[in-house]
């Protein structure tokens, strides 16, 4: 009887033995068979990118097709068309330094500043101002505040007075666009423009911009500007200058118009530039 167990033991023994051992040979065999697979369906994409391209749009229609619907908010789909922000690495080497480097500094993330400096080197383009002196001012002037706004009333990036330059609003849609980021830059460039003119010199130029032409002393203004001009400069030439920034509380200089310009033949004499910085 003991006997009967024991073959039958050996048996069953040696049966699952066999089905263990075939059971690997099987997957085993599978797994190479799918490595293979692989191996060849690339060899394939390689060799025919159509078919990789098509592969791609099948795929991605796939997923969309099981794509959750979005749920309903009552966020504006164009809300896009408003925003002032861009990917950095859509910008030439040269202005994604820059705007990398003011993002650090200044705490403001690199997607609006990207805007910003972009339209910056544009206006520079057109006017021959240099776009980083053009920063310079805004840093200096408001942190890169769109909303900014001092105690005489300079508005906007680069603090300018809107109710003495309401008229260079005027093509935009009126004085509440001293908040658009891009329209305050416009704006800004076109009264150091003029100021720069009247002084005939830069260093003078800021020393009207910031409403100080007829004072002893700007308050480091001029100077200040410089500096971050003179840093973004490293930054653009592929340097990189020290990112602390300069003290921001700066005496707040009393707004003063400069004297009266000479009345161009058949014209008008020209504003003034009163401006003056929060910090």
């Amino acid at each position: 009887m003991n006997k009967a167990f024991d073959v039958t033991a050996r048996g069953l023994r040696t049966f699952l033995s066999d089905v263990a051992d075939g059971f690997f040979e099987i997957t085993h065999n599978g797994f190479a068979l799918v490595g293979l697979a692989i191996v060849f369906a690339a060899l394939a994409l390689v060799a025919r990118p159509d078919l990789r391209k098509t592969g791609e749009e099948e795929l991605m229609g796939w997923l969309q097709s099981r794509k959750p619907a979005p749920e309903a908010t009552d966020l504006e789909p164009t809300a896009i068309e408003r925003t002032t922000a861009a990917s950095p690495a859509d910008l030439p080497k040269q202005q994604a330094a820059v705007a990398y480097w003011l993002s650090k500094k200044y705490r403001v993330a690199a997607e609006p500043l990207s805007v910003l400096v972009a339209e910056a080197y544009g206006i520079g383009k057109r006017t021959k101002i240099d776009p980083t002196l053009i920063l310079a001012i805004m840093a200096v002037e408001s942190s890169f505040n769109p909303f900014a706004q001092s105690q005489v009333g300079a508005q906007g990036l680069m603090q300018v007075m809107t109710r003495v330059h309401g008229d260079k609003y005027e093509s935009a849609g009126g004085t509440l666009t001293a908040f658009d980021p891009v329209t305050n830059m416009r704006v800004g460039v076109k009264v150091l423009q003029e100021c720069i003119a009247r002084a005939g010199s830069l260093e003078g130029g800021l020393r009207y911009y910031v409403g100080a032409a007829n004072l002893e002393d700007d308050g480091g203004y001029a100077a200040k500007v410089m500096a971050e001009h003179e840093r973004l400069l490293q930054v653009a030439n592929g340097r990189a200058p020290s990112t602390v920034a300069p003290p921001t509380v700066r005496p707040q200089p009393i707004p003063v118009v400069a004297p009266p310009a000479k009345r161009e033949e058949g014209g008008e004499p020209a504003k003034v530039a009163l401006l003056s910085s929060v910090s």
